[in-house]
């Protein structure tokens, strides 16, 4: 698949009710991190939080859908509001489609932001695919939207800039 032209782009992005996020390397830079007691460390950027609570105060639901498993990531996603959180996906697309039943949503309904091969799947078959431009390029390729800034540095934000104008919401 090839990049979208923005009216194509927004097209997709007109009809997101939902937006799922990987964690590693799309929420941060995708760094393992751990002191000294074994203990995961994580860095979230703060302007990708302000995004997120930007897409949530247009009534866009979040959901993190990550295949590792972190108290970081549930102390964030409180810290944010983010109320679907799941951890430890063997399956990120039966993940997201049981989500997605449970909400009554469709898959031209769901953004995701992956950045490997776990999140292939979902990217395929969701109706906004993002990702971030360090990701290998199998996923570059299923990609509609790739950030202009890496994972953990503002990835978040620029899609959730890009979805609320695409849906008439990034001005108010």
């Amino acid at each position: 698949m090839s990049l979208l032209s923005p009216e194509a782009l927004a097209a997709r992005a007109r009809p997101i009710r939902i937006a799922a996020f990987d964690v590693d390397g799309i929420m941060t830079d995708g760094s393992l991190t751990f002191d000294s007691t074994g203990r995961e460390l994580k860095t979230f950027h703060v302007r990708d939080g302000l995004g997120l609570k930007l897409l949530q105060n247009a009534g866009i639901i979040l959901a993190i859908v990550t295949g590792r498993s972190s108290s970081i990531v549930d102390v964030r996603a409180r810290e944010l509001g983010i109320r679907h959180v799941i951890q430890g996906s063997a399956d990120k697309l039966v993940s997201c489609q049981t989500l997605l039943e449970q909400l009554g949503l469709d898959w031209t309904q769901c953004a995701y932001m992956g950045d490997d091969l776990p999140d292939l799947p979902v990217l395929e078959k969701c109706g906004l695919a993002l990702t971030v431009p360090e990701a290998p390029v199998l996923i570059r390729n299923q990609a509609h939207w790739i950030s202009p800034v890496g994972g953990g540095k503002g990835a978040v934000r620029c899609a959730a800039e890009m979805m609320l104008d695409a849906q008439g919401k990034w001005q108010s």
